[in-house]
């Protein structure tokens, strides 16, 4: 049927309207919050919101040259394992040892001395240090993460990159860089540091002045390599004839011995023992201290998300996942064979119920760890997994060290060789605050950011609009439609057949989405709702990645069941929370079907789930893989093997047992 002239005209007028409505609720959106949508890439995350899943393939395999750095750690722990590494009397002689083995250069390209290794390995080495101690994580991994390294590597100029790369692979140069202070923290560029761009009258070059205050910044004390960050104003219209160049946040290199640089304050997060403190100052820099150059002037939190994307996926949650490990394995073999009550820890219900729940956090926590290992080693930047790695790994490691406090009880609140709790219960809130709270990356974050980057068509829908495209609106509008009946089509039909229950869980998040992404702007507000929302997505990335576990490490089938149906009860409460308190009355009968009943927990199932996995040597060892053994555990491990009838038994049973004891 042939359309006339006032059909269309109708027609035009009706998509035009529907563009007004949209532009109304659609938030506003900062030229930070916009780039920060536009870095990285969209992976998993956007097939979840799609409504079907396809799984990445295999883990990287370690090479042999990947394999060799796990001698050279093992003998820095072997020195440094119990040392406090700032303040204390061995900072240099460990920055001197990490050095020589090139623990500092994982990211940095081998043309320039670095062995630019991959994801999954780095990873592994980062959770094996931590696991011996988490300060000289700390010190390893800031390095190998957002900063001077990795800005350098994808945006210094070739002078920047001859002059520094090389050193930071030897710890010549030890990085550090500072963005937070008094007035923005999780807000990362919220009152940021001015710098103003002029003229130097003597010899008419570029130069910019900086005031700046910065706090919370990992490695400062120690560094002489520092980054700024800053916010570039130009009053003179200076960059109006630099191609790229703009006012806005940059992102400066300057070295420790810069005049007016001030370092003078260190701060002491919880006692963990590494360094961490301040930098202030008013100073001078030339454009060449830019990195990249002045064309480059403006762009710097673009930079800085490019990078985020991916490494915040692999630090934080390396040092979640080697807390976890040592914690859940030591107290297995400390509740297998501590008595009380004339009865072994393992074999009293109430420690069952704790011992499972550690053990399912910190599968949870390695296997989504391994997947996105993987996704990063395909050259996967995500940046909303990114955000859901580090969220829920540093929370659920948060988890299972309370749950080891208590099993350990004396013997974890006890300071003393035996000891092999209190490192991790003192530094884990810290993993939980840096690098944006969790609190702001699960409310704001990982939906917000996830709703507007990884649907499949709400991104363009944005783009039309800030762009005033109506005909871009049109095909985007008409592909969200189809979009939104073919979720909710399939979501009805996944009500009556479906093949599993995450795969059912995943049509709803993606129709339930669709029905919150109507609340606009007001998502922002929402924060209840968001962040039950992110709840559902988390899980359901972090079940997909057991899944994606079991099938490459050949992992028991009740396991794997057991850990994915635990995630996704944890959804159904989620699921009835958002729908009960859904705004629109309206539409709210049309999601009446998605409500779940939900029964009592099967506490038979979870006795017979705990006495398989107690026994069961592929998850113990899967558990136990990529941990530095400590002298307690390994004490443990040898009381494990012996027969209790024995007096030798009895004699490493006593010692074990023993907590820390000091002169009045």
């Amino acid at each position: 049927m042939s359309l006339n002239l006032n059909d269309l005209i109708k027609i035009k007028l009706m998509y035009r309207n529907f563009f007004t409505r949209v532009k109304n609720i659609i938030p506003k959106i900062s030229s930070t919050e916009l780039i920060a949508l536009r870095s990285g890439s969209v992976s998993l995350d956007g097939q979840i919101f799609q409504g079907e899943v396809n799984l990445p393939g295999p883990p990287k395999k370690i090479t042999m040259d990947e394999y060799a750095f796990i001698p050279k750690v093992d003998k820095i722990l072997n020195q440094y394992k119990d040392s406090v590494v700032f303040p204390g009397p061995d900072t240099d002689k460990i920055l001197d040892a990490i050095g020589q083995a090139k623990l500092l250069g994982f990211i940095v390209p081998k043309s320039y001395g670095g062995s630019e290794i991959s994801t999954t390995s780095m990873s592994n080495i980062l959770t094996r240090i931590t696991s011996a101690n988490p300060a000289l994580g700390i010190m390893t991994m800031v390095p190998n993460s957002l900063g001077p390294g990795e800005l350098l590597t994808h945006y210094g100029t070739q002078e920047q990159k001859d002059k520094y790369l090389p050193g930071l692979v030897t710890a010549k140069y030890i990085p550090c860089f500072g963005l937070t202070g008094p007035n923005n923290g999780s807000d990362a560029t919220g009152s940021i540091d001015k710098g103003i761009i002029f003229k130097d009258p003597s010899d008419q070059s570029i130069k910019i002045k900086i005031k700046f205050n910065k706090r919370y910044i990992t490695l400062a004390p120690v560094a002489n390599l520092i980054g700024l960050a800053f916010h570039l104003e130009d009053p003179d219209g200076l960059l109006i004839n630099e191609a790229q160049a703009q006012s806005g946040v940059t992102l400066a290199l300057i070295e420790s011995s810069h005049p007016g640089l001030i370092r003078n304050t260190y701060h002491n997060p919880l006692n963990a023992g590494f360094p961490n403190g301040t930098l202030k100052g008013e100073i001078v820099i030339s454009a060449d201290h830019i990195i990249g150059g002045l064309s480059q002037a403006g762009n710097g939190w673009k930079m800085l998300m490019e990078c985020l994307a991916a490494g915040r996926a692999v630090s934080l949650p390396a040092t979640a996942n080697a807390a976890s490990k040592v914690a859940t394995y030591g107290t297995f073999l400390y509740a297998s064979h501590r008595h009380q009550f004339k009865r072994k820890l393992i074999q009293m219900e109430g420690i069952q119920e704790k011992m499972i729940e550690m053990m399912y956090q910190t599968w949870v926590i390695q296997s989504s760890i391994a997947m996105t290992n993987t996704l990063l080693d395909d050259g996967e930047k995500p940046a909303v997994i990114s955000a859901i790695m580090k969220q829920q790994t540093t929370d659920r490691a948060r988890i299972v060290i309370n749950h080891g406090m208590d099993i350990n009880a004396g013997s974890s609140i006890c300071l003393g060789p035996n000891n092999f709790m209190d490192k991790f219960y003192q530094s884990s809130p810290i993993g939980i605050t840096v690098e944006g709270s969790n609190v702001l990356t699960r409310n704001l974050i990982i939906f917000g950011q996830g709703l507007n980057k990884s649907h499949p068509n709400i991104n363009q829908i944005l783009d039309s609009v800030l762009n005033d495209d109506l005909d871009g609106f049109k095909s985007s509008f008409n592909a969200m439609i189809r979009h939104v009946l073919g979720s909710y089509g399939k979501c009805l039909k996944h009500q009556i057949v479906s093949n599993s229950l995450l795969e059912k869980q995943t049509y709803e998040f993606a129709n339930l989405a669709n029905f919150v992404a109507l609340l606009g702007g007001a998502i922002k507000e929402k924060q209840f709702i968001s962040g039950k929302m992110a709840d559902i997505l988390s899980n359901l990335y972090l079940a997909y990645s057991i899944e994606w576990y079991g099938l490459h490490h050949s992992i028991p089938k009740y396991w794997t069941d057991y850990c994915i149906q635990r995630l996704c009860d944890e959804n159904k409460a989620h699921f009835n929370l958002v729908i009960d308190n859904y705004s629109f009355t309206l539409l709210k009968p049309l999601l009446c079907l998605q409500r779940y009943r939900i029964p009592s927990e099967d506490l038979e199932h979870k006795k017979m789930v705990f006495n398989q996995l107690i026994y069961d040597q592929l998850i113990i060892s899967n558990i136990k893989e990529n941990i530095y053994v400590s002298e307690i555990i390994e004490k443990l491990e040898d009381l494990h093997q012996l027969d209790p009838t024995t007096e030798e038994y009895q004699r490493l049973y006593d010692q074990v047992i023993q907590v820390g004891e000091y002169d009045i």
